[in-house]
């Protein structure tokens, strides 16, 4: 069961069509529906869940299916004209309605906090849809012959009549092969889309008038946040820090137990600091911290393993918190292999996937994570070192470079680099990358890559700190695994909350000039100035971001999987259904242990069986 909403403009009828949709989502204890005019909205709403439901301005001629966080709800209110009383005694979704009425289609624009959410306006007959600045909430969406549909479940949208669960080959093709590659508006499935984060959709047309018309609109623009210029650093540090406490208590919910990830880096170990010292304020009981690092028992950690413990203890220690370490088993992964790879809950983390067990057992509903931290509040500056060589800016260049501390000859790879993306030739990229032919280390079948021509992925030009961020807030890869977590999360009754992707606290930091992300020879300086007083001295001032234990321990429970996951292709009667995309005999020559330790092609081999569907 999950927490969702969906809907229907159509000229089939509306109530079988919900029906159908609604299957597969499993039993949820509450939920809703209304139906009028060729048009359905409902919603399902499992225990613990906020925020989501139907409602109604009757004289308006408006109903509003949402599933809606608000933040800077006085702000909003005091536009609306409405006492603080008044505003107060709303919910997110009144207020999300009041909105609609008053300003339209611009009002997706005037909302902060994350969202998703479908308004039925009877008298123009249109449908306004609308996605959070970032993505958070997911919504899908699906335009047949006969019909718009629209959930925050891909499954619920393929469920729909009319609509095909027949795969995007091309799509297939691009995903088995290309790292780096996400996208905002496909799906794996034909007929299936995403709206993008911070966009909206006008639905217009209806059952007289055959197949509605959509329009996409962008209701975020994060290029257009002013720039901050005249600040003292001891100013931005406190607004830095001012933003960040507020958008984790925002996100704390009102009762029940919480958990945080607490790797002991930077940006989870903010998120967690902040979070329990704010439930302490409240007389609550601490979040738990679930953390990637693997359980070593009672023995006593060294070398790396030490290293990243110790980070993990010095903000437990210090804040009266539990870490639970979180390891996937060889047991695990086969599970986790089994789901079908087309569905965005496939995409979950495999250390996530840890996560999500711990936490069921515990009864966590609500989790807070650092995501999305290293494109905003602790950016490390990618991007302006290139902009200076650019700029031809020879003595600011020279002077980052001694600052630094850094190997003269690497220093100057960092800023050339960026400038050489996309214009190498193809055939130096792929052996300088990988050194060994492009096509024979991803698992595809060649027939598939010979029906749709699929190349390497070009890398962008990362030039300029700001238009770094930019592209990185904007490729797609945070909403890609927001929507496997929100997918795979609502699986086992856990919502994720994000509060460095705060649109307050993001808009905050693009505005901010390159100095405050590199400072000396510290990158992601403004953060880390921010949180002095909050963190442990060596988790703020902690320059090493590797994880080699982490990443070990996963790649080993993955080796261990392999035979068995082998053993179940073997003994299927027929091949998987999507087995024509795969090139079987390659695929199972490399489900040996040994073979994968020597040679660990991790993510083709991992993408490659979580495809298959078997």
């Amino acid at each position: 069961a999950m927490s969702c909403i969906l809907g229907i403009h159509s000229g089939v009828s509306v109530r079988d069509g919900m029906a159908a949709m609604q299957a597969p989502l499993g039993y949820a204890p509450t939920g809703g529906e209304w139906a009028g005019d060729g048009v359905g909205l409902g919603f399902r709403q499992t225990p613990g869940a906020v925020g989501v439901g139907l409602h109604f301005d009757k004289e308006a001629g408006l109903a509003l299916a949402a599933h809606v966080r608000l933040d800077d709800r006085d702000g909003l209110g005091a536009a609306l004209g409405l006492s603080v009383p008044e505003c107060a005694s709303l919910a997110d979704g009144e207020l999300v309605l009041r909105s609609c009425r008053k300003w339209g289609r611009d009002a997706p624009g005037r909302l902060v906090g994350d969202y998703a959410f479908a308004l039925w306006d009877a008298r123009r007959r249109s449908l306004l849809c609308a996605r959070d600045h970032i993505g958070v909430r997911p919504f899908y969406y699906a335009l047949t012959a006969k019909a718009f549909v629209f959930a925050g479940s891909l499954d619920a949208v393929l469920a729909a009549p009319g609509v095909s669960e027949e795969l995007d080959e091309a799509m297939a093709a691009a995903w088995l092969t290309r790292v780096g590659l996400h996208e905002n508006s496909r799906t794996l499935f034909k007929d299936a889309h995403k709206l993008p984060p911070g966009h909206s959709l006008i639905v217009r047309g209806g059952p007289a008038d055959g197949s509605p018309a959509v329009r996409l609109l962008r209701h975020w623009r994060p290029e257009e946040a002013p720039a901050i210029r005249r600040a003292s650093d001891d100013d931005c540090a406190a607004e830095l820090l001012d933003l960040c406490r507020s958008a984790v208590q925002a996100r704390l919910p009102s009762s029940g137990p919480v958990g945080v990830h607490l790797s002991g880096g930077l940006d989870s170990s903010s998120v967690a600091v902040l979070a329990g010292r704010e439930q302490r304020r409240r007389g609550r009981p601490p979040p738990l911290a679930f953390s990637w690092l693997p359980s070593i028992g009672g023995a006593r950690p060294s070398g790396a393993q030490a290293r990243e413990c110790a980070l993990i203890d010095a903000v437990c220690e210090r804040e009266g918190l539990q870490a639970l370490h979180c390891a996937l088993s060889a047991e695990d992964w086969v599970a986790m292999l089994r789901r079908d790879g087309a569905r965005p809950g496939a995409h979950v983390h495999p250390n996530e996937e840890a996560v999500q067990l711990r936490a069921a057992q515990r009864g966590v509903p609500v989790l807070l994570s650092g995501w999305g931290g290293d494109e905003g509040a602790s950016f490390n500056g990618r991007g302006h070192h290139a902009h200076l060589l650019l700029r031809g800016r020879w003595a600011s260049l020279l002077a980052a470079a001694g600052d630094r501390g850094r190997n003269p000859l690497g220093f100057a790879a960092e800023a050339a680099l960026p400038l050489l993306a996309g214009r190498l030739p193809d055939d130096l990229r792929r052996r300088l990358r990988w050194g060994e032919p492009w096509r024979r280390r991803w698992l595809a079948s060649p027939a598939l890559l010979r029906r749709h021509r699929v190349k390497p992925l070009r890398p962008g030009r990362f030039v300029g700190l700001r238009r770094t961020q930019l592209r990185l807030l904007q490729g797609g890869h945070l909403s890609e695994r927001m929507e496997g977590w929100a997918a795979d999360g609502a699986r086992r009754g856990l919502e994720y909350r994000y509060p460095l992707l705060d649109r307050r606290l993001l808009e905050f930091t693009l505005g901010l000039p390159p100095e405050q992300f590199l400072r000396g020879e510290w990158s992601r300086w403004l953060m880390r100035r921010a949180m002095q007083g909050v963190l442990p001295p060596q988790v703020c001032w902690n320059a090493d971001q590797s994880d080699p234990v982490r990443y070990g321990a996963l790649v080993d429970a993955f080796a261990e999987a392999l035979p068995a996951v082998r053993r179940q292709l073997q003994a299927r009667s027929a091949p998987p259904s999507r087995s024509h995309c795969i090139d079987m005999p390659r695929l199972l020559e490399r489900l040996d242990a040994a073979r994968f330790r020597a040679n660990p092609m991790f993510e083709s081999l991992r993408k490659a069986l979580q495809f298959l569907d078997f």
